[in-house]
């Protein structure tokens, strides 16, 4: 065998191997976007979808609690389940939004039929409100998509585990043309600083973008680069 020989096997395993590497990535991209697109959905799936809430409440939501009577605000999944997805067991454990309901978090790992299965029961009532590939993202969202948020908010201070020097970078570059520099745009949206009440929330939209709007979703990436821009967000006016 030549010394070319050898060279021109040489690029072709090469290539193959970078060809293999590409399609590998570009599967596992697809798969991100299905999981962002689930987190939208379990934020607001009517919004994702552009139709009417329903005008009943859940059945699951128990009567007794604030949003017994909203109908657009318990057929939201994180309303039960919250948006750490710890229900009654993290950040909804208290306060005005306690449902006393489980998390999805027994669910991370489970299969995606099953999952499915369950949104479409009776119980949950989703099998004439959302579509298959609808709940198909969802089901990744609950069984791929879940985050260990307390690796990046302090559960019981909710301060934000991150570098707000870093973090003013990636929103100075990423952020700063939709947000505003203060943080203040949309003006129909509370400025981030005061959203930072709430970092679970803040975490969740910048993971998986925001119902209806075409706000990027940082899923893809290092999670610590989203702790990092909320560092930054909590230095901004919250008023």
């Amino acid at each position: 065998m030549t010394v070319h020989t050898t060279i021109y096997r040489g690029l072709i395993v090469g290539a193959a191997c970078m060809i293999g590497a590409t399609m590998a990535t570009n599967a596992w991209a697809a798969d991100e976007g299905s999981i962002a697109r689930g987190g939208k959905l379990y934020d607001k799936w009517y919004k994702v979808l552009k139709v009417e809430a329903p005008a009943e409440a859940h059945k699951l939501y128990p009567a007794d609690k604030k949003y017994a009577d909203k109908p657009k605000a318990n057929w939201r999944c994180k309303e039960c389940h919250g948006w750490d997805g710890l229900g009654r067991d993290g950040a909804y454990s208290k306060g005005s939004h306690a449902s006393g309901i489980v998390g999805i978090n027994g669910k991370a790992g489970a299969d995606v039929a099953e999952i499915k299965a369950i949104l479409t029961g009776d119980a949950h009532g989703y099998a004439d409100k959302l579509g298959d590939a609808d709940l198909t993202d969802l089901a990744n969202f609950v069984s791929a998509g879940q985050v260990d948020m307390s690796k990046y908010i302090d559960p019981e201070t909710k301060s934000v585990k991150g570098d707000a020097v870093r973090g003013k970078a990636v929103y100075t570059t990423m952020c700063v043309n939709c947000h505003g520099a203060d943080g203040k745009l949309p003006k129909d949206m509370k400025p981030f600083g005061k959203q930072m009440g709430n970092p679970w929330e803040v975490m969740h939209k910048i993971l998986n973008g925001q119902p209806g709007e075409t706000m990027p979703a940082l899923r893809a990436i290092d999670h610590q680069i989203s702790a990092d821009v909320m560092a930054y967000l909590v230095t901004l006016p919250k008023e």
